[in-house]
Protein backbone atom coordinates (compact mmCIF):
# COMPACT_ATOMS: atom_id res chain seq x y z
CA UNK A 1 0.00 0.00 0.00
CA UNK A 2 2.71 2.68 0.83
CA UNK A 3 4.33 1.95 -2.59
CA UNK A 4 1.12 2.90 -4.43
CA UNK A 5 1.21 5.81 -6.68
CA UNK A 6 -0.33 9.11 -5.89
CA UNK A 7 -3.02 8.16 -8.84
CA UNK A 8 -3.82 4.83 -7.31
CA UNK A 9 -4.03 6.55 -3.90
CA UNK A 10 -6.52 9.26 -5.55
CA UNK A 11 -8.56 6.43 -7.17
CA UNK A 12 -8.47 4.39 -4.02
CA UNK A 13 -9.91 7.78 -1.89
CA UNK A 14 -12.63 8.38 -4.45
CA UNK A 15 -14.01 4.59 -4.15
CA UNK A 16 -14.13 5.11 -1.13
CA UNK A 17 -16.11 8.38 -0.32
CA UNK A 18 -18.21 6.63 -3.04
CA UNK A 19 -18.89 3.62 -1.02
CA UNK A 20 -19.04 6.06 1.59
CA UNK A 21 -21.94 8.48 0.19
CA UNK A 22 -23.66 4.70 -0.96
CA UNK A 23 -24.16 3.28 2.47
CA UNK A 24 -25.01 7.17 3.60
CA UNK A 25 -27.79 7.55 1.05
CA UNK A 26 -29.09 3.69 1.93
CA UNK A 27 -29.39 4.74 5.63
CA UNK A 28 -31.34 7.85 4.93
CA UNK A 29 -33.10 5.89 1.79
CA UNK A 30 -36.74 5.05 3.67
CA UNK A 31 -38.68 7.84 5.26
CA UNK A 32 -39.58 6.74 8.81
CA UNK A 33 -42.00 9.46 9.22
CA UNK A 34 -43.84 7.38 6.29
CA UNK A 35 -45.08 11.03 5.25
CA UNK A 36 -46.48 9.99 1.91
CA UNK A 37 -48.90 7.56 3.71
CA UNK A 38 -49.84 9.77 6.35
CA UNK A 39 -50.80 12.75 3.88
CA UNK A 40 -52.84 9.69 2.12
CA UNK A 41 -54.45 9.06 5.39
CA UNK A 42 -55.44 12.45 6.60
CA UNK A 43 -56.58 13.00 3.38
CA UNK A 44 -58.84 9.76 2.42
CA UNK A 45 -59.71 8.64 5.72
CA UNK A 46 -62.09 10.44 8.48
CA UNK A 47 -62.02 9.91 11.79
CA UNK A 48 -64.29 6.92 12.06
CA UNK A 49 -61.96 5.40 9.59
CA UNK A 50 -64.03 5.32 6.84
CA UNK A 51 -62.35 5.71 3.45
CA UNK A 52 -63.04 8.13 0.47
CA UNK A 53 -61.61 5.15 -2.11
CA UNK A 54 -63.35 6.65 -5.34
CA UNK A 55 -61.01 10.22 -4.52
CA UNK A 56 -58.36 8.11 -3.59
CA UNK A 57 -58.34 6.10 -6.54
CA UNK A 58 -58.51 9.26 -8.64
CA UNK A 59 -55.58 10.46 -7.00
CA UNK A 60 -53.38 7.52 -6.42
CA UNK A 61 -49.92 8.77 -6.76
CA UNK A 62 -48.95 9.45 -3.12
CA UNK A 63 -50.06 6.05 -1.90
CA UNK A 64 -47.71 4.64 -5.45
CA UNK A 65 -44.80 6.39 -4.59
CA UNK A 66 -45.09 4.82 -0.78
CA UNK A 67 -45.44 1.85 -1.91
CA UNK A 68 -42.38 1.73 -4.51
CA UNK A 69 -40.44 3.31 -1.90
CA UNK A 70 -41.52 0.33 1.07
CA UNK A 71 -40.51 -1.85 -2.03
CA UNK A 72 -36.94 -0.48 -2.45
CA UNK A 73 -36.60 -1.53 1.41
CA UNK A 74 -33.88 -4.57 2.12
CA UNK A 75 -34.44 -7.18 4.26
CA UNK A 76 -31.10 -6.66 5.41
CA UNK A 77 -31.54 -3.16 5.61
CA UNK A 78 -34.75 -3.73 7.32
CA UNK A 79 -33.18 -5.92 10.06
CA UNK A 80 -31.04 -3.27 10.78
CA UNK A 81 -33.38 -1.52 12.33
CA UNK A 82 -35.27 -1.44 16.16
CA UNK A 83 -37.87 -3.63 16.63
CA UNK A 84 -40.70 -0.80 16.74
CA UNK A 85 -39.33 0.69 13.32
CA UNK A 86 -40.30 -3.04 11.60
CA UNK A 87 -43.34 -3.23 13.61
CA UNK A 88 -44.45 0.22 12.21
CA UNK A 89 -43.18 -0.11 8.67
CA UNK A 90 -45.02 -3.92 8.21
CA UNK A 91 -48.32 -2.80 9.90
CA UNK A 92 -48.45 0.30 7.72
CA UNK A 93 -47.60 -1.41 4.57
CA UNK A 94 -50.35 -4.44 5.00
CA UNK A 95 -52.79 -1.25 5.67
CA UNK A 96 -51.51 0.79 2.52
CA UNK A 97 -51.19 -2.32 0.37
CA UNK A 98 -54.80 -3.16 1.46
CA UNK A 99 -55.93 0.42 -0.14
CA UNK A 100 -54.29 -0.30 -2.91
CA UNK A 101 -55.92 -3.84 -3.45
CA UNK A 102 -59.43 -2.10 -3.01
CA UNK A 103 -58.40 0.84 -5.04
CA UNK A 104 -57.47 -1.16 -8.07
CA UNK A 105 -60.63 -3.18 -7.76
CA UNK A 106 -62.86 -0.44 -7.16
CA UNK A 107 -65.88 -0.06 -7.39
CA UNK A 108 -66.66 -3.29 -4.85
CA UNK A 109 -69.06 -3.80 -2.10
CA UNK A 110 -66.59 -6.08 -0.31
CA UNK A 111 -63.00 -6.98 -0.16
CA UNK A 112 -64.18 -10.61 -0.52
CA UNK A 113 -65.11 -9.82 -3.88
CA UNK A 114 -61.72 -9.63 -4.97
CA UNK A 115 -59.69 -12.99 -5.63
CA UNK A 116 -60.04 -16.34 -7.19
CA UNK A 117 -62.78 -18.52 -7.28
CA UNK A 118 -60.53 -20.92 -5.21
CA UNK A 119 -58.42 -18.20 -3.59
CA UNK A 120 -59.17 -15.14 -0.67
CA UNK A 121 -58.37 -11.66 -1.66
CA UNK A 122 -55.43 -12.07 0.83
CA UNK A 123 -53.53 -14.61 -1.21
CA UNK A 124 -53.61 -12.35 -4.18
CA UNK A 125 -50.02 -11.58 -4.73
CA UNK A 126 -50.20 -7.36 -4.84
CA UNK A 127 -47.54 -6.78 -2.10
CA UNK A 128 -43.73 -6.10 -2.67
CA UNK A 129 -41.69 -6.59 -0.36
CA UNK A 130 -37.99 -7.86 0.15
CA UNK A 131 -37.58 -7.87 -3.31
CA UNK A 132 -40.59 -11.06 -3.84
CA UNK A 133 -44.25 -9.83 -4.93
CA UNK A 134 -46.36 -11.71 -2.16
CA UNK A 135 -49.52 -11.90 -0.47
CA UNK A 136 -51.31 -9.86 2.80
CA UNK A 137 -51.16 -13.28 4.40
CA UNK A 138 -47.69 -13.77 4.02
CA UNK A 139 -47.24 -10.21 5.71
CA UNK A 140 -49.40 -11.01 8.71
CA UNK A 141 -49.40 -14.60 9.16
CA UNK A 142 -45.69 -15.11 7.72
CA UNK A 143 -44.43 -11.68 9.72
CA UNK A 144 -46.15 -10.02 11.81
CA UNK A 145 -47.68 -13.28 13.98
CA UNK A 146 -44.58 -15.90 13.33
CA UNK A 147 -41.71 -13.23 14.67
CA UNK A 148 -43.22 -10.47 16.17
CA UNK A 149 -44.98 -11.21 19.49
CA UNK A 150 -47.65 -8.38 19.98
CA UNK A 151 -51.22 -8.95 19.84
CA UNK A 152 -52.21 -5.27 19.61
CA UNK A 153 -51.56 -5.33 15.76
CA UNK A 154 -54.91 -7.15 15.76
CA UNK A 155 -56.52 -3.58 16.45
CA UNK A 156 -54.31 -2.06 13.92
CA UNK A 157 -54.28 -4.29 10.95
CA UNK A 158 -57.04 -3.46 8.61
CA UNK A 159 -59.31 -5.30 5.92
CA UNK A 160 -60.81 -2.98 4.77
CA UNK A 161 -64.46 -4.01 6.24
CA UNK A 162 -66.39 -2.44 8.66
CA UNK A 163 -66.25 -5.07 10.75
CA UNK A 164 -62.43 -4.79 11.59
CA UNK A 165 -60.53 -1.78 13.50
CA UNK A 166 -61.33 1.33 12.30
CA UNK A 167 -58.44 2.04 9.59
CA UNK A 168 -56.27 5.33 11.62
CA UNK A 169 -55.83 8.61 9.98
CA UNK A 170 -52.49 9.03 10.68
CA UNK A 171 -49.36 6.47 10.09
CA UNK A 172 -47.75 4.38 12.76
CA UNK A 173 -44.38 5.65 13.98
CA UNK A 174 -41.63 3.77 15.99
CA UNK A 175 -41.56 6.63 18.66
CA UNK A 176 -45.74 6.30 19.16
CA UNK A 177 -45.89 2.81 18.27
CA UNK A 178 -46.86 1.40 22.24
CA UNK A 179 -49.02 4.85 22.43
CA UNK A 180 -50.79 4.19 19.08
CA UNK A 181 -51.92 0.82 19.42
CA UNK A 182 -53.00 1.09 23.47
CA UNK A 183 -55.12 3.86 21.43
CA UNK A 184 -56.36 1.36 19.01
CA UNK A 185 -57.69 -1.36 21.19
CA UNK A 186 -59.29 1.46 23.37
CA UNK A 187 -61.04 2.28 19.87
CA UNK A 188 -61.91 -0.85 18.69
CA UNK A 189 -62.92 -1.89 21.85
CA UNK A 190 -64.87 0.82 22.91
CA UNK A 191 -67.22 0.28 19.53
CA UNK A 192 -70.23 -1.39 20.92
CA UNK A 193 -71.65 -2.84 17.68
CA UNK A 194 -68.79 -5.22 17.70
CA UNK A 195 -67.00 -5.28 21.59
CA UNK A 196 -69.40 -4.49 24.35
CA UNK A 197 -70.25 -5.71 27.96
CA UNK A 198 -74.37 -6.77 28.58
CA UNK A 199 -75.28 -8.48 32.08
CA UNK A 200 -73.19 -11.10 32.13
CA UNK A 201 -72.37 -11.56 28.66
CA UNK A 202 -69.07 -10.03 27.06
CA UNK A 203 -69.83 -9.94 23.10
CA UNK A 204 -66.75 -9.63 20.99
CA UNK A 205 -65.80 -9.68 17.66
CA UNK A 206 -64.79 -12.49 15.64
CA UNK A 207 -61.60 -11.55 15.62
CA UNK A 208 -60.50 -12.82 19.31
CA UNK A 209 -62.03 -16.27 18.29
CA UNK A 210 -59.79 -15.98 14.98
CA UNK A 211 -56.94 -15.06 16.72
CA UNK A 212 -57.48 -15.98 20.41
CA UNK A 213 -54.11 -17.81 20.64
CA UNK A 214 -52.60 -14.76 20.06
CA UNK A 215 -53.91 -13.13 23.34
CA UNK A 216 -53.61 -15.87 25.38
CA UNK A 217 -50.08 -16.61 24.75
CA UNK A 218 -49.54 -13.58 27.05
CA UNK A 219 -50.33 -15.88 29.79
CA UNK A 220 -53.83 -13.92 29.97
CA UNK A 221 -57.56 -15.28 29.07
CA UNK A 222 -58.47 -13.09 26.22
CA UNK A 223 -60.95 -10.75 28.72
CA UNK A 224 -57.88 -10.19 31.27
CA UNK A 225 -55.85 -8.96 27.99
CA UNK A 226 -58.75 -6.67 27.24
CA UNK A 227 -59.81 -5.54 30.38
CA UNK A 228 -57.29 -2.48 30.69
CA UNK A 229 -58.99 -1.42 26.93
CA UNK A 230 -62.41 -1.60 27.83
CA UNK A 231 -64.98 0.26 30.29
CA UNK A 232 -66.81 -2.12 32.53
CA UNK A 233 -64.97 -5.18 33.42
CA UNK A 234 -64.79 -8.74 30.80
CA UNK A 235 -63.82 -11.15 33.20
CA UNK A 236 -65.88 -13.97 34.56
CA UNK A 237 -68.20 -13.45 31.61
CA UNK A 238 -69.82 -15.38 29.11
CA UNK A 239 -68.42 -14.52 25.68
CA UNK A 240 -70.18 -14.11 22.65
CA UNK A 241 -69.08 -13.58 19.09
CA UNK A 242 -70.62 -10.39 17.35
CA UNK A 243 -71.65 -10.86 13.57
CA UNK A 244 -68.21 -9.68 11.34
CA UNK A 245 -69.67 -6.96 8.60
CA UNK A 246 -67.61 -7.41 5.56
CA UNK A 247 -69.26 -4.64 4.00
CA UNK A 248 -66.30 -1.73 2.32
CA UNK A 249 -65.38 0.57 4.97
CA UNK A 250 -66.05 3.64 2.33
CA UNK A 251 -67.25 7.29 2.95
Amino acid sequence: MRNLHPIQWRLLACLGAAAFAVSAASARAFDQNHAKLDKVLHTYVNDQGMVDYDSLRKNRGDLDDYLKATAAVSESEFNGWSESKRLAFLINVYNAETLQLIIDHYPVKSIKKIGSLFGTPWDVKCVSLFGETTTLNAVEQGILRKKYHEPRIHFALVCAAMGCPPLRNEVYVADELDAQLTSQAKKFLGQSNKNRIEGDTLYLSTIFRWYGGDFTATGKSVPEFIAPFMDGDPRGKKIKYTDYDWNLNRQ
